[in-house]
């Protein structure tokens, strides 16, 4: 068996790999701390021979261990880690409480047990890694525990002795540690996956733009031109132009990044055409990430209305102001204007497209929208946004 390549691990998995190989360096270390440790001990001992085989599983163990731990594949690794941490506890548990059989009281209730605390503390450490802080913790306060009765400490000696501080803070410190990998393996994970959407997204665009919307582009401009039963044809052509500019233009803000804030003027600069004239403020207008893609859309279905209704040869002008407590997005034309009582009459009708795609959004964000202009039949119209600047 070879070890899996990091790419094919589960994030969390991968996450945590980097702490599994230091805690095999660890383990190592710890290992020989303890087999000096039974070499300056061993005389002391009341059965050396039975010492030295307790010594030999502990380093069977630690190979053993070691070796599973480095030699796994994807689709089993969180299995073998629990089984190492499994048998951490079990070894260790049951050496500590061997010291019984090898020393005397005198010695055990003095020293240290005979695996060591340093190589005790692995088992906590695996548990910390495997399952956070709250596992490292009751690991080492369950580990503290065995090695103070084995060694008759629950008198006053327990309060002067540092092992179950150490173990539960060796808990605490690794669980929080492999916790913060893992949030950190899920950003990083979440900030991939959204660059290869952009990635697509923007792919998709350009081939959208060189192929449908110069097709829908040149029917409109041809119906137009022929005249007769094909200028409802052009007309069909150019809607379903402006509606898939508008589409494109919203994938951009449709991804949640948990509330981040992103600069508003690209989202709005993006409409800008021959006949659409964007004026944005020269500082970054930065808002939450939700807040900025429905005040976008909302910009964006004002246009769609310019386009359809305002006249063909109409254009359009967004300014954008920031006055430090609201932000103030006006949608003005210059085209014919919208009748006196227009929209009541489409609401009622069941055309839902002002109230919700406009209006709706923006009361959503705690904003108003306003029509500024209805009733002034040939001086165009114009909406008027006023969104709280603490919008997120």
């Amino acid at each position: 068996m070879s070890p899996a390549a990091p790419t094919e691990l589960s994030p969390s998995d991968a996450a945590t790999a980097p702490l599994w190989r230091a805690v095999q360096a660890f383990r190592l270390v710890t290992l020989l701390y303890a087999v000096g440790q039974q070499i300056a001990s061993v005389p002391y001992y009341q059965n050396q021979r039975l010492s030295w085989v307790f010594i030999a599983l502990m380093v069977v163990w630690s190979g053993l261990s070691a070796l599973m731990l480095s030699q796994w594949q994807a689709d089993n690794v969180a299995r073998v880690r629990l089984w190492v941490v499994v048998g951490d506890h079990i070894v260790v548990i049951g050496l500590i409480a061997a010291t019984r059989l090898v020393a005397d009281y005198d010695w055990y209730h003095g020293h240290q047990t005979l695996p060591t605390t340093m190589w005790a503390a692995n088992a906590v450490i695996s548990a910390a890694i495997l399952r956070g802080p709250i596992a490292g913790i009751a690991s080492g306060l369950s580990i503290a525990a065995v090695i103070i009765t084995v060694r008759d400490q629950w008198g006053q000696d327990v309060w002067a002795d540092a092992t179950a501080p150490v173990l539960v803070s060796v808990g605490l410190a690794l669980g929080l540690a492999a916790n913060t990998a893992r949030r950190a393996q899920e950003q990083l994970q979440r900030a991939v996956r959204l660059t290869a959407a952009a990635e697509e997204r923007e792919r998709l665009a350009r081939e959208v733009h060189d192929g449908v919307l110069q097709v829908l582009s040149y029917i409109k401009r041809r119906g137009s031109e022929i005249g007769g039963p094909t200028e409802e044809l052009a007309m069909r052509a150019g809607e379903q132009e402006v509606a898939l500019r508008v589409l494109i233009s919203e994938q951009g803000v449709r991804e949640d990044a948990g509330g981040a804030e992103v600069d508003l003027r690209p989202l709005l600069t993006v409409h800008a055409t021959p006949k659409v004239f964007v004026s944005t403020p020269g500082d970054p207008v930065r808002v939450g990430r939700w807040a900025a893609g429905e005040l976008a859309a909302a910009v964006a279905t004002a246009l769609v209305n310019v386009e359809l209704h305002a006249g063909s040869d109409a254009k359009a002008y967004v300014l954008l102001e920031d006055t430090g407590d609201e932000l103030i997005v006006s949608v003005r034309d210059d085209g014919v204007g919208i009748a006196q009582g227009r929209l009541a009459e489409a609401e009622a009708e069941g055309r839902m497209g002002v109230s919700r795609s406009i209006v709706g959004r923006v009361a959503a964000l705690g904003g108003t929208a306003e029509l500024l202009t209805e009733g002034s039949a040939g001086e165009g119209a114009e909406w008027e946004f006023r969104v709280p600047r603490d919008t997120r």
